[in-house]
């Protein structure tokens, strides 16, 4: 979602920490986390396992790991797809700062 410098690499969370506070804005990053998370939870019907691979999260103990060993990899394309509609559906638009270097 922030793409960093180094091709491939996402935006590091010290990064984007440091953005957000010189824009101004009494936020965590770690809220976009859980905003993700919750509506996940809330408003959509996608499994558990699928919000939490998305957010890169180790669920279940090592046996269950064992075994379940799918990335979910489209399961995870839809959901994200979904919350990328939510995002720009017009709910917060007032709100949204685009981040990176004007282009």
């Amino acid at each position: 979602m922030f793409p960093g410098t180094k091709k491939g690499r996402p935006l590091s969370d010290m990064t984007l920490s440091k953005l957000v506070k010189e824009l101004g804005f009494a936020a965590d990053v770690h809220g976009f986390r859980t905003s993700f998370r919750t509506r996940a939870q809330e408003h959509t019907s996608y499994p558990r396992e699928v919000a939490e691979a998305a957010l890169a999260h180790l669920i279940g103990d090592a046996v269950e790991r064992a075994y379940a060993r799918s990335d979910v990899f489209d399961k995870r394309c839809k959901m994200m797809g979904a919350w990328a509609a939510f995002l720009q559906s017009g709910f917060i638009t007032e709100n949204i700062v685009k981040l990176g270097a004007a282009g």
